[in-house]
């Protein structure tokens, strides 16, 4: 690591603390030469993930759609945002654990629509109708009724 008071290449590592949310860690260190003190931070490097839409066209993955897409769906729903969070968190993780770089807006709607089900039947039959875009009632009716046969 390089020192950014004097530019020597040399330091050595004085305390380690992970950050309050988990995902990067915080290092002060000594340079070896001029002994002053400086504060590096650690993050694991994602690729960049690229939406492909259902015209084809292709977008940078925002987490922040899906985000909005459940708030959405879930308005005026006893649904906590601390949850919302936690499943596009976890989407997003299914996402960047997957080995392909490109993933299709029906992938991201099932995986959305998996976590919304248990989670809110109400919110789930909002998104999905938006997401599968319902042509008319017995498109709809027909969720519905899948929705009574597992219960």
């Amino acid at each position: 690591m390089k020192c950014p008071y004097c530019g020597y290449q040399e330091s050595k590592v004085v305390d380690s603390r992970h950050s309050e949310d988990g995902t990067s860690i915080r290092r002060r260190r000594e340079c070896l030469s001029c002994q002053k003190r400086f504060t590096t931070y650690e993050t694991v490097e994602s690729l960049p993930i690229v939406v492909v839409k259902k015209d084809s066209s292709r977008q940078a993955f925002d987490r922040n759609k899906i985000l909005n897409g459940l708030v959405r769906a879930c308005e005026k729903r006893p649904v906590s945002m601390a949850k919302l969070e936690e499943i596009t968190a976890e989407i997003e993780q299914i996402i960047q654990n997957s080995l392909e770089r490109e993933v299709s807006t029906g992938k991201i709607g099932e995986l959305v629509m998996e976590r919304l089900k248990p989670l809110d039947e109400v919110s789930y039959v909002r998104f999905a109708s938006v997401y599968r875009q319902f042509k008319d009632i017995n498109s709809f009716m027909h969720e519905l009724n899948k929705i009574l046969e597992e219960k």
